[in-house]
């Protein structure tokens, strides 16, 4: 059972958050937050598997609950809801440690979905919006662009596909099916992409590649 709460200032947008969740079998909504203090107080309080969290909030932001939320001794998954405006707030909390985000016009089942990747290990980015945001945000200046290709330098040839089709937003059984590998292998080989460049998950891993220049 996936454990899943639900952070945003808008009562609406939590009780239908809710009622979504709720409806799955496999997730379960253990905590509710009207702010990022409030988060971080239910996250210590109650085992959190993966939180939504909107951007723009009182008291405490989406940004600054990322940071917090990633750095508890048993931190949950972070999936970042937003829209399309806000996109310079998303990259900064995506670069904090969060594992995805959502724009909040997302079709249900994909919101569904989305938590059921990110508890499995994965990332969910929105496919189009996601290398918008990359692209656009974060931008990359010659040291830091010498910095990451060193980095890349300690992948295996197999590694630096795997990373690629990952910087495009593909989740392990769609590198899996592109590469003609078994799903596990993917997994490992992601495990030791994320070791090898030490960075804390899949989204870090594509900025980084995005910093490089690796393209596909």
């Amino acid at each position: 059972m996936i454990r899943a709460m639900i952070v945003d200032d808008d009562a609406l947008v939590r009780l239908g958050l809710a009622d979504l969740l709720d409806g799955d079998p496999g997730i379960e909504v253990v905590a509710q937050a009207t702010d990022g203090l409030k988060a971080v107080e239910q996250a210590t309080a109650h085992r959190v598997d993966v939180a939504l969290v909107d951007v723009r909030m009182p008291r405490m932001d989406g940004i600054a609950a990322t940071t917090r939320l990633r750095a508890l001794p048993h931190p949950p998954k972070v999936i970042i809801l937003t829209t399309f405006d806000l996109d310079e707030y998303v990259y900064n909390a995506l670069a904090a440690g969060a594992d995805g985000f959502l724009l909040k016009d997302t079709d249900p089942a994909e919101i569904l979905r989305a938590v059921h990747l990110v508890a499995a290990g994965s990332a969910m980015l929105h496919p189009t919006a996601a290398r918008r945001l990359i692209d656009r945000y974060h931008a990359t200046n010659q040291p830091e662009a010498t910095a990451a290709r060193a980095r890349l330098d300690r992948l295996t040839p197999r590694e630096r596909d795997v990373l690629t089709l990952l910087a495009q937003g593909d989740t392990n059984a769609d590198i899996a099916t592109r590469l003609a590998m078994r799903e596990s292998t993917v997994k490992a080989h992601v495990s030791r992409i994320l070791t090898a460049l030490d960075v804390t998950n899949r989204v870090q891993a594509a900025l980084l590649a995005r910093d490089a220049g690796l393209k596909g």
